[in-house]
């Protein structure tokens, strides 16, 4: 059956957006057995811990009493679907549909933490000494990731 002339081509985009899906929420459930007694120091810089995070990026609006998680689930959908769409128009464009694929990979990863725990589960600590920067995920990493690849598909498009 061929695909449809919607759809045709952007299947691969979709997959991508799964695979980031898929290991986010197997590297989280590896996070939550393993680390449950305590941390891993891997090396000086980098540690594996097990956080679990009610806000947005650096726990913004984390003691916010609930209402943000709310916020940031339709946050998560509304701009999932924005990107799908972006895909489904501009699917033979790579850079544009990769880093969208990651995007949504990575939110709809945060978002299955956010409705299955009521938290996202933060697991990727580096550090310099005492100075850390706040703990992470593949979700995280997928999304910034991808905004770096649309912001560089962005700067290229100013170019033209």
């Amino acid at each position: 059956m061929k695909p449809s002339s919607r759809t045709g081509g952007a299947a691969r985009w979709f997959l991508i957006a799964l695979a980031v899906f898929a290991a986010d929420q197997a590297a989280k459930a590896w996070a939550n057995e393993a680390l449950a007694d305590g941390w891993i120091e891997v090396t000086g810089f980098f540690s594996l811990v097990l956080l679990r995070n009610t806000g947005s990026a650096f726990s913004f609006l984390a003691d916010a009493g609930g209402w943000q998680q709310l916020f940031f689930g339709a946050a998560a959908l509304g701009i999932s679907a924005f990107l799908a769409a972006l895909i489904l128009r501009h699917r033979t464009d790579a850079l544009l549909c990769t880093g969208c694929a990651l995007v949504i990979g990575g939110a709809l990863g945060n978002l299955a933490d956010r409705l299955l725990a009521g938290a996202v589960t933060d697991f990727l600590d580096f550090h310099i000494g005492s100075l850390h920067w706040p703990a992470f995920n593949i979700a995280d990493a997928a999304i910034v990731a991808g905004v770096a690849l649309l912001c560089r598909k962005e700067m290229k498009s100013g170019r033209s």
